[in-house]
């Protein structure tokens, strides 16, 4: 592997693990009064949850899953994440399938880039100051993470308002978003099989009992 995918590989891995961080650290939305808030106690909070634990979820894979599953459940906007990456395909699932596939791409998702909270050091972000406009529907989160040869990385976090809060759907790394990459590889995938097909692969990955 090439030393520009090395490094996009670790970024991609970091940032996705800082994004799950957020989830569990606010049961409702004021203990978090701007988007900054979420990423700024993300950092301490998992910093906190993994720490003197990293040699034991190594180990545990299941563990490793389950705690991220902890903190990124209940404040990541899956659906909202799934149907923009499925795009114009969206509108032609059927319920099962959105459904499917929202859950389908979520595991897979955690089960891809879990290793990656074994990596993390909250030394290595900086949130930078918010510039966005905190009372429209969407804003961004700018972040700059720092790699082990002093790189520095700009990694910035999409954020939806709902009525209970923000909620994070989208990581955009050095200007290239996950939810864009995604979408032009599920597209591509999709015109040359199928939903359905996408929806077993993705199943597949993430340990997902096949359904009928």
């Amino acid at each position: 592997m090439r030393t520009t995918e090395v490094r996009a590989s670790v970024v991609q891995r970091l940032a996705l693990v800082i994004a799950v961080a957020p989830f569990a650290l606010f049961a409702n939305a004021a203990s978090a009064e701007s988007p900054n808030d979420i990423v700024d106690e993300a950092v301490l909070f998992l910093a906190a949850g993994i720490d003197g634990r990293k040699e034991e979820l190594a180990q545990d894979k299941q563990a490793l899953y389950a705690l991220i599953n902890e903190m990124l459940l209940p404040r990541f906007d899956r659906k909202y994440a799934a149907q923009l990456v499925l795009g114009r395909h969206w509108r032609s699932a059927d319920e099962s399938q959105k459904q499917r596939f929202t859950a389908a791409f979520y595991d897979s998702l955690l089960h891809r880039y879990a290793d990656g909270v074994l990596e993390f050091d909250a030394g290595r972000v900086k949130v930078l100051t918010f510039r966005g406009d905190a009372s429209k529907k969407r804003t961004t989160v700018k972040t700059i993470v720092r790699l082990n040869d002093g790189t520095k990385v700009a990694v910035n976090y999409g954020l939806v308002r709902r009525d209970v809060g923000w909620f994070i759907f989208d990581v955009t790394i050095e200007g290239v978003s996950y939810i864009r990459n995604y979408r032009a590889e599920v597209d591509s995938e999709i015109r040359s099989t199928s939903l359905v097909a996408v929806i077993e692969r993705l199943e597949s990955e993430a340990g997902i009992t096949a359904r009928e």
